[in-house]
C-alpha cells in the first residue's frame, strides 16, 4: 500500500475553500461539499461549494487579471508555465495520490501517466507562448491614390476571460488541457472542477500562485453543476467557454455559451469502435482491446466499449479478451498492485451496472465479470459481453465504466456500416498488420482520431476532439492558438 504522506493528511485535513484572486475566500452561501474516496467511501475532505455569486466574483478577479496578463511578454509567460511543470513534477507523489484518493484510479497510473502527462503537457504548451504570430498580407483594395502605401497584417489576441468546466474521470489532465493554453496564450481563468473530484484542482490553484503568476489569473470555484457550471457558461464576463463532459451537458452548456456568443470548444461523449481484422495478432488485438476499455476503469470519452472481430476469429478473440479481464486484479487504487480501481462514485457504479442488467434482458451473454467484484467500494468487474444486437442500448450508448461489447463482422463494407452507426466520432482503432485494408478503413470511419494497433495514442501535437456528437473544435497541438485568441486583421494606408 502507497503510504499517505503527513503533508497530504495535514491538507487533506485543512479547510478548502474556493480560491478567487490569488486567495481562498469562504463561499457566499457557507455551503460545501463533501469529497469520498471511492475504494472506502470514506469522507476524506470537505470543500466549499460555489453558486453564482461567486462566479461573479471570480470573472471579475480574472477580468481584472486580464488587464495584466494580456500584456504580459510571451517569454514571461513561457517561463512561467515551464516553473508550474516544475513545481508539479516536484509534488508529483502528493498530485497522485490525492488524484487516487478523490478519484478511485490505481496510484500508480496517477503518477506514471496522469501527472507525469499534466507535466508534459504544460512543457508543450509553454512553448507556444512564444509562438503566437500573424501574417502579412497583400491585399486587392479598391483604388487607391497611386502613391499610397499599403501595410497589411493579421495579429493574434487573446480571447479573454475562459470558463473551464472538468470532468471528474481525468480531474488535473483535464484541467491542464484547459488551463495551460488560456495562459499561454495571455487569458485568464475560471475553473470549475467537477464536484466529485474538486481536491488536485484546489491544489493546483496554490501552486501556480506560489510560482508567481499574478492574482486572479486562475480562480477556482468548486460547485454542482446545475450552479456553479450553469452560472459559468451563461456569464455575461465571459469570453470563451472550455468543457469536457457528456453529450448531454455540453449541449446544456452550448446553448447557455450562445445567448452571449461565448466562443466554445466542447469535447463530449464517445463510443469509440475498436474494430480486429481478420489478419490482426490476436494476442496484440486483445491486449490492446483490454487495454482500451479497461483503462481508467473504462471512464474515459475515448474507451473502446465496442469491439467489432470478423467472424473467422470472434471466438478465439473472445477467450484471448476474457483472459485478459481475469488477469486484473481489483482493489484499492493506493495498492500498488491494483489494476482496476472503482469508480468514481456510488451513482456511477449503479449507472454501470443497469447497463450490464439491460444488456442481461437483451439477450446478451456475460462471457466475464458482470458484478461488483467487492463488497466495499464503487467497484465493477472488467465485463465482456457478446451476442447483443447492434441496436442494444450496451452497444449504442456511452456507459462509462468497464464494460465492453464484442460482435462480429463478415466484411470491411459491414464494418464500416457497424462502426459508423452511432451518435458519437471521437475515436476509434483497427487492429491489423495489412496496411493496405487499413488505409481504405481510415478515410471511411467516423472519428476525429483513429488509432493502428494501439488505442488512447494522445500525445500534445495531435489534435483531439471528435465529429457528429462527440463535440466542437479540437484540443491539443497547434488547435490552442486558434481556441485561445481572436484574429485581428490591420489595414494602414500611409
Amino acid at each position: 500500500m502507497t503510504q499517505i504522506s503527513d503533508s497530504v493528511r495535514a491538507w487533506l485535513d485543512k479547510e478548502h475553500k474556493l480560491f478567487i484572486g490569488g486567495k481562498p475566500v469562504d463561499a457566499v452561501s457557507g455551503n460545501s461539499l463533501d469529497v469520498f474516496n471511492p475504494a472506502t467511501t470514506d469522507r476524506i475532505a470537505r470543500v466549499a461549494s460555489g453558486g453564482a455569486d461567486d462566479i461573479d466574483r471570480a470573472v471579475n478577479a480574472a477580468r481584472e487579471a486580464f488587464g495584466t496578463w494580456r500584456k504580459a511578454r510571451p517569454a514571461v509567460r513561457e517561463k512561467l508555465l515551464l516553473d508550474l511543470a516544475d513545481a508539479i513534477e516536484a509534488r508529483a507523489d502528493d498530485f497522485a495520490v490525492i488524484e487516487t484518493l478523490d478519484n478511485g484510479k490505481p496510484v500508480t497510473v496517477a503518477k506514471a501517466m496522469d501527472v507525469a502527462s499534466v507535466v508534459s503537457f504544460i512543457r508543450y504548451t509553454a512553448g507556444w507562448a512564444t509562438k503566437i504570430d500573424g501574417r502579412s498580407m497583400t491585399p486587392t483594395l479598391p483604388p487607391v491614390p497611386d502613391e499610397a502605401q499599403i501595410v497589411a497584417y493579421t495579429r493574434r489576441e487573446p480571447v479573454g476571460v475562459v470558463g473551464a468546466i472538468v470532468p471528474w474521470n481525468f480531474p488535473l489532465l483535464m484541467t491542464a488541457w484547459k488551463v495551460a493554453p488560456a495562459l499561454a496564450a495571455g487569458c485568464t481563468v475560471v475553473l470549475k472542477p467537477a464536484e466529485d473530484t474538486p481536491l488536485t484542482a484546489l491544489l493546483l490553484a496554490e501552486v501556480v500562485n506560489e510560482v508567481g503568476f499574478p492574482p486572479g489569473t486562475l480562480n477556482v470555484v468548486p460547485g454542482l453543476g446545475y450552479e456553479a457550471g450553469a452560472a459559468l457558461s451563461g456569464h455575461p464576463g465571459i469570453n470563451k467557454i472550455a468543457f469536457t463532459g457528456s453529450t448531454a451537458v455540453g449541449k446544456q452548456v452550448g446553448r447557455a455559451a450562445m445567448e452571449n456568443m461565448t466562443r466554445t470548444t466542447l469535447e463530449l461523449g464517445g463510443k469509440s469502435p475498436v474494430m480486429v481484422l481478420p489478419d490482426a495478432d490476436l494476442d496484440m488485438a486483445a491486449a490492446g482491446a483490454a487495454q482500451a476499455i479497461f483503462f481508467n476503469q473504462g471512464q474515459a470519452c475515448t474507451a473502446g466499449s465496442r469491439i467489432y472481430v470478423h467472424e473467422s476469429i470472434h471466438d478465439a478473440f473472445v477467450g484471448k479478451l476474457v483472459d485478459q479481464a481475469k488477469a486484473l486484479t481489483l482493489g484499492s487504487g493506493m495498492d500498488e498492485t491494483t489494476m482496476i480501481g472503482p469508480l468514481v462514485s456510488a451513482k456511477q457504479q449503479q449507472r454501470v451496472l443497469g447497463y450490464i442488467e439491460q444488456a442481461r434482458s437483451d439477450g446478451g451473454k456475460i462471457e466475464i465479470g458482470g458484478g461488483k467484484g467487492l463488497d466495499q467500494g464503487y467497484f465493477v468487474e472488467p465485463t465482456v459481453i457478446t451476442g447483443l444486437a447492434q441496436g442494444s442500448r450496451c452497444v449504442q450508448e456511452e456507459i462509462f465504466g468497464p464494460v465492453v461489447v464484442v460482435q462480429k463482422f463478415s466484411d470491411n463494407q459491414e464494418l464500416v456500416r457497424l462502426a459508423n452507426d452511432n451518435c458519437y466520432g471521437l475515436a476509434a482503432s483497427i487492429f491489423s498488420n495489412d496496411l493496405s485494408q487499413v488505409n481504405r478503413l481510415i478515410p471511411e470511419i467516423d472519428a476525429g482520431s483513429v488509432w493502428v494497433n494501439g488505442h488512447h495514442l494522445i500525445d500534445p501535437c495531435m489534435p483531439f476532439g471528435g465529429f457528429k456528437q462527440s463535440g466542437t473544435g479540437r484540443e491539443l497541438s497547434d488547435s490552442l492558438v486558434d481556441h485561445y485568441t481572436e484574429q485581428k486583421s490591420v489595414v494602414i494606408l500611409c
